[in-house]
């Protein structure tokens, strides 16, 4: 009896290594496939304009999206759960019209700002409140309080209100160098330290696992005896305490409070941590995802920029990426349910 021993060629190998790990870490998929965007789209760049990559570019898109990214990860809490937040462009201008007017009206900076992160909040919780206890679909309830933010907008002030507070200056203005040309402000390290918690909480707290379960499948969440209804409060509190931080960012980034700011930056939001990799539906996604997916879209804007196009090409490009997007994360869900 003699025994034979099968080669396995190199080339299929790796094939079945990447179908071994995508079945085991489909979540991930996404979320590779958006840094892999992420890092084409600076080699295309490179390639084409010469200068394109370069510390001081990497560095700004950083800077010019801080505040999406902050929305971003707030957002990304609420999709978690299989819901979504209308309200934070709204909720974004709403802090930054009340923070500018209290700053104009003698209130110390050191009160003005508490004042609309808890304004963010207090919003993000009638946003659960409709959704956990009245039963009102996600959609519905955060479209009330984006109507509800915008309209105090506008009863708090017509027109812009310039911000020229110190502290507000420095949040934007103030440069950490690094060798190299590299620089960070205190409104992106704000931003990157929203990430980071938001990374330990959703990965080693029991409240991150219930919002996955949420997300995966509630009844089975609810049978297992955990928070779902305080889990699902929660993250519209923490979207809207996101959305107020981001008002401060924001303000800060732009000089001044005004009740028409913010309008549409919800869809961004939205299009940011779907092009992220988590899913709509709930269940699946990663904060760092997120990240790349806010990265992307900062991307897309400077390129649009560099090229000199009309900024259509902008929510062309992003529709298609979101269209790709939602196709290969209902291929994700399909695979999964057959397993």
């Amino acid at each position: 009896m003699s025994a034979t021993t099968a080669t396995t060629p190199p080339v299929e190998g790796f094939a079945s290594g990447l179908r071994s790990f995508g079945s085991r870490h489909s979540g991930w998929v996404p979320v590779i496939a958006a840094v892999a965007i992420f890092l084409a789209m600076l080699l295309a760049g490179q390639l084409y304009f010469g200068t394109f990559v370069s510390p001081r570019l990497l560095s700004s898109l950083f800077l010019d999206n801080a505040y999406l990214l902050i929305l971003a990860v707030g957002m990304t809490f609420v999709i978690l759960t299989g819901g979504i937040d209308l309200s934070v462009g709204s909720v974004m201008a709403f802090t930054g019209i009340l923070g500018a007017r209290l700053l104009h009206d003698g209130i110390p900076v050191a009160v003005v700002i508490p004042i609309m992160i808890v304004s963010g909040a207090v919003i993000g919780s009638m946003t659960g409140v409709l959704v956990q206890v009245f039963d009102v679909q996600p959609f519905i309830a955060s479209l009330a309080a984006m109507f509800l933010a915008r309209g105090l907008s506008f009863v708090v002030s017509l027109e812009a209100i310039q911000v020229s507070n110190p502290v507000f200056a420095w949040i934007q203005s103030a440069r950490f160098k690094a060798p190299g040309g590299w620089y960070i402000t205190p409104s992106v390290i704000l931003s990157l330290v929203a990430v980071g918690v938001a990374l330990w909480v959703l990965s080693r707290t029991r409240f991150g696992r219930t919002v996955y379960a949420v997300g995966g499948n509630e009844q089975s969440a609810r049978l297992m005896g955990l928070p779902v209804a305080r889990a699902k409060f929660l993250v519209y509190v923490i979207s809207g305490m996101c959305a107020g931080i981001a008002g401060v960012v924001f303000t800060a980034y732009t000089g001044a409070g005004y009740s028409l700011n913010g309008i549409g930056t919800e869809l961004d939001t939205i299009a940011a941590v779907v092009i992220g990799g988590t899913l709509l539906s709930g269940g699946s996604g990663y904060v760092l995802g997120s990240l790349f997916g806010v990265l992307v879209y900062g991307l897309i804007k400077v390129a649009i920029s560099f090229m000199g196009a009309d900024t259509a090409w902008m929510r062309i490009i992003i529709g298609i990426l979101l269209l790709v997007f939602v196709v290969v994360q209902r291929l994700i869900v399909t695979r999964t349910r057959r397993r």
